[in-house]
């Protein structure tokens, strides 16, 4: 909560604020103490929130479910166990239903898309200034939790996926195969510039589209809670109690979203026209 002599737009940026770390033209490798000094680090600064609350869930996901797989009965399951099942057969039915191929990557592919970009978005229910506080009184000036609201974490994943979609596709079209589709469809071999421009439009609007949808969607949730948490105590209640169960459908729903554009992608990558 805002308080002392902290203002508003004080208040909003510090929360949107990532700790970055880089070279710095005046302080050299530092960490940076404002988003001014972040932004003067240049393109090969870090956001080291970003990176190690992401690092962590990723551990926390593997380890999860390695310990499930090492433990699992043939018996009557645990509630772990059959809540692991019962996610690991949503998304091979999602698989099945939409990869008509066989490629042995997809399935976990999808599977670590869908559990770790769930994970790192249901950090934004956890209360705005619990964890900034925290990392405030050990000294830390800032820490966002939730890595899907930073645009760097949702592009990697999506140029992730990108890199795989242009591997697979040259590698069951071949290079001249996968050129060919570029620029002869979709009007032939007469308007090649016309189709190449429509193509490589298209291609490129893959990436750029699973990394904003999941980025715009989390970040503005997040904005929400912040300006929820600049009201009076009964009205935070009153508005982030809905908002907050609202938004798990949202958290769901995005990371569901990025999984199935995965799965289509992969498919169109293999496809043959």
């Amino acid at each position: 909560m805002a308080s002392g002599t902290v203002t508003s737009s004080e208040y909003i940026s510090h929360h949107l604020t990532n700790l970055t770390f880089g070279n710095h033209p005046d302080h050299g490798w530092s960490l940076a103490h404002s988003a001014q000094e972040a932004a003067e680090m240049g393109f090969w600064a870090i956001n080291v929130d970003t990176m190690g609350w992401s690092i962590a869930l990723g551990v926390l996901f593997t380890w999860l479910f390695r310990k499930v797989a090492k433990t699992a009965t043939s018996g009557v399951p645990g509630s772990t166990q059959n809540f692991v099942e019962t996610i690991i057969e949503f998304v091979d039915e999602n698989v099945k239903g939409i990869f008509h191929h066989k490629n042995d990557l997809i399935a976990p592919l999808s599977l670590t898309i869908f559990v770790w970009i769930f994970l790192m978005n249901t950090m934004d229910l956890i209360p705005v200034d619990w964890i900034p506080f925290i990392a405030g009184e050990m000294g830390v000036h800032f820490m966002k939790v939730v890595p899907t609201t930073d645009v760097n974490a949702t592009a990697g994943m999506a140029l992730s996926v990108f890199a795989l979609i242009l591997f697979y596709s040259i590698k069951q079209k071949g290079l001249g195969g996968f050129l060919a589709e570029l620029s002869f469809q979709p009007l032939g071999k007469w308007m090649l510039p016309f189709n190449l421009f429509l193509e490589l439009v298209g291609l490129l609007a893959k990436p750029i589209s699973l990394a904003l949808r999941l980025f715009g969607n989390m970040y503005a949730g997040e904005m929400i809670f912040i300006l929820i948490a600049l009201l009076p105590f009964w009205a935070q209640w009153v508005l982030s109690v809905p908002w907050a169960i609202f938004h798990i459908l949202v958290i769901t729903l995005q990371a569901f979203i990025f999984m199935v554009l995965t799965i289509v992608y992969m498919a169109m990558a293999y496809d043959h026209h």
